[in-house]
């Protein structure tokens, strides 16, 4: 029985059309791939009945709309990609909910708003990539809680202000990419101890 599914790609085709509403029936499932289509339409609220997924793969289509704030209902998704689409609309911040996700990628999209600062409740985070987007406000402070992130892309947005001294405590960093923002100030001294640090992009602010 289709219910009893886990695993479902059926990404690189030609799909097209919205997403169904009735993908939420699949509770068992473990990873969804539905990337390198056509599909277009919002991402239907049921995802967030998908408790057991670990992987949500929607890159490359033509998906519109908000990111549905009852996506914290995935909360085993351990692969958040949602790149190369026409999502709009703030970002959640019931993302901050999705305590085992490692890999958040929003790049290129039409996101607004600021940068939720639940992000910081991000305690198993390695990657976070949100370039190429209409974000704007300032950077959180909170992004500093994240010990385990390794690389953060908020390149080609709105972004203004000053770069928080807090973020001085994500010791595990390696690539830092901030650039084509509108960013203020000085470079906090507490980037000193951002030793495993080997790449950093700040130009164009």
């Amino acid at each position: 029985y289709i219910d009893s599914l886990e695993v479902c790609s059926f990404s690189n085709n030609q799909l097209s059309g919205s997403i169904p509403s009735t993908i939420g029936n699949l509770t068992n499932l473990r990873s969804l791939s539905l990337s390198k289509n056509q599909l277009s339409g919002p991402i239907p609220p049921t995802i967030g009945y998908l408790s057991n997924c670990e992987t949500l793969n929607l890159t490359y289509n033509q998906l519109s709309g908000e990111i549905p704030a009852n996506i914290d209902g995935m909360k085993s998704l351990e692969y958040l990609g949602l790149f190369d689409n026409q999502l709009s609309g703030s970002i959640p911040g019931e993302i901050g909910k999705l305590t085992v996700l490692e890999d958040l990628y929003l790049q290129n999209n039409e996101f607004s708003g600021a940068i939720p600062s639940s992000l910081g409740d991000l305690c198993a985070i390695d990657c976070i990539d949100f370039s190429n987007n209409q974000l704007s406000g300032q950077l959180p402070d909170e992004i500093g809680n994240l010990a385990t992130l390794r690389s953060l892309n908020f390149t080609d947005n709105n972004i203004f202000g000053p770069i928080p001294s807090e973020w001085g405590n994500c010791t595990n960093l390696q690539y830092l990419q901030l650039g084509n923002n509108a960013l203020s100030g000085v470079l906090p001294s507490s980037f000193k101890n951002l030793t495993s640090l080997n790449y950093m992009l700040l130009d164009d602010n």
